[in-house]
């Protein structure tokens, strides 16, 4: 069992920056991924940033070169780095962790970032 907790969300202008933090509620050195989705009203909850416990990333193609995901398996937190913020990018943002054997996802509640003139 893990417990998520998301932190950091705001409301900033075009152009702007967040930083978004997912703390866990134990050590997540053995989990196979950690990752950061949002979903902006009416729309689907769609993938932001993966990171797998081998070092891997994956970013969906609308925020490849804005976004960075890390994590600090000392701290037990996953952090999103936002840069050159876009209107499109406002949603609810969500931290998962993915565990496997067997496949189990845990979800942390979520933290919204808007971003508007």
């Amino acid at each position: 069992q893990v417990q998520l907790v998301e932190s950091g969300g705001g409301a900033v202008q075009p152009g702007g920056s967040l930083r978004l933090s997912c703390a866990a509620s134990r050590s997540i050195f053995r989990l196979y991924a950690m990752g950061w989705y949002r979903q902006a009203p009416g729309k689907q909850r769609e993938l932001v940033a993966t990171l797998n416990s081998g070092g891997s990333t994956n970013y969906a193609d609308s925020v490849k070169g804005r976004f960075t995901i890390a994590r600090d398996n000392a701290k037990n937190t996953v952090e999103l780095q936002m840069n050159s913020l876009k209107p499109e990018d406002t949603a609810v943002y969500y931290c998962k962790a993915e565990d496997r054997l067997p496949r189990r996802d845990y979800w942390g509640q979520g933290t919204q970032v808007t971003v508007s003139s």
